[in-house]
């Protein structure tokens, strides 16, 4: 794995270990919640990161970021464990696509996203923003379910 792309995704691997603490925090009935109007539920929303981690996969292996899978198996929906499980796959199949990457690739490669290409470890940065916005959306509806947040959420989200 090239030197660039191991430091950022040392540096994701926090941010997906906070993802991981806030679902073993969560319970099955937790993920119908939805605060209203046009809102999705919980669920929809853990669904939807599983998603796009689905999507930056699939990017390290062709150099080309498609947002356009969508899982259609609503127990993902429903299920706290499936989630869990699918986010350690989607994790374990990121590190293990991300040690492919050389340092040629990093040299002369970029991540094409749909008009526009960045630096291959930016790609990296642009994942971990997106937990942060996920986390973001997700502090809303633990506020108004009133969940309490654990130590380490307070310490980087709150």
């Amino acid at each position: 794995m090239n030197t660039d792309i191991k430091q950022f995704w040392d540096l994701n691997r926090m941010y997906t270990q906070l993802r991981d603490e806030l679902m073993a925090s969560l319970t099955d009935a937790d993920l119908a919640f939805s605060p209203g109007g046009g809102n999705p539920s919980l669920g929809a929303l853990c669904r939807e990161l599983g998603e796009t981690q689905h999507a930056y996969v699939q990017s390290f292996k062709n150099f080309r970021i498609d947002f356009s899978y969508r899982v259609n198996d609503d127990a993902y929906l429903t299920s706290v464990s499936k989630l869990q499980s699918w986010y350690a796959t989607l994790d374990q199949e990121l590190e293990a696509v991300l040690s492919t990457v050389t340092d040629e690739d990093v040299a002369t490669k970029k991540m094409d996203r749909d008009g526009y290409e960045v630096p291959l470890h930016i790609s990296l940065d642009i994942l971990r923003e997106a937990l942060l916005i996920f986390y973001g959306k997700v502090s809303v509806y633990l506020k108004a379910m009133g969940k309490e947040w654990t130590q380490m959420w307070q310490d980087w989200i709150a």
